[in-house]
C-alpha cells in the first residue's frame, strides 16, 4: 500500500475548486508519467463552505520534487508535504475562488492540543 498525503480541502465553490484541483494534479501525472495518483471524496456542505479531502500518492510528490529539484526546495514550507501544498495552492488559486488547503493529520492533532 502506497503511503498517502491526505489534505483537507475547504472550498467556497466545491464544482470549480474540485475540477481545478483535478486539473492540475492529472498535469502533475502526466509530467512524472503517474497514474490514478489522487483521489477526491465527495463534499460536505456546512457554514457557507464545502469541505472534501484529497488523497494524494507520495510518490507523485516525490517524483514532483526531485523533477523541480532545486526550485521544490525553495518553495516556502517545512517538509515535503507543506512545500506541496504551497505549490498546489499557487497552481489553483487563480482558477477557483476562495479555498484553503490543510495537511489532515495536522488539523487532527492541533484539535486536541498536541502539537
Amino acid at each position: 500500500m502506497e503511503e498517502r498525503i491526505n489534505i483537507n480541502v475547504s472550498a467556497v465553490d466545491y464544482d470549480k475548486t474540485s475540477k481545478a484541483l483535478s486539473r492540475q494534479l492529472s498535469l502533475l501525472e502526466e509530467m512524472v508519467h503517474g497514474q490514478d495518483d489522487f483521489v477526491m471524496s465527495d463534499s460536505e456542505f456546512a457554514f457557507g463552505w464545502n469541505f472534501f479531502v484529497l488523497s494524494v500518492n507520495k510518490t507523485l510528490v516525490e517524483k514532483l520534487a526531485e523533477m523541480m529539484g532545486v526550485d521544490f526546495d525553495k518553495i516556502k514550507g517545512k517538509g515535503i508535504e507543506k512545500k506541496f501544498l504551497t505549490w498546489l495552492t499557487k497552481n489553483v488559486e487563480t482558477k477557483s475562488p476562495r479555498f484553503k488547503l490543510a495537511i489532515k493529520e495536522e488539523m487532527e492533532s492541533s484539535k486536541f492540543g498536541i502539537f
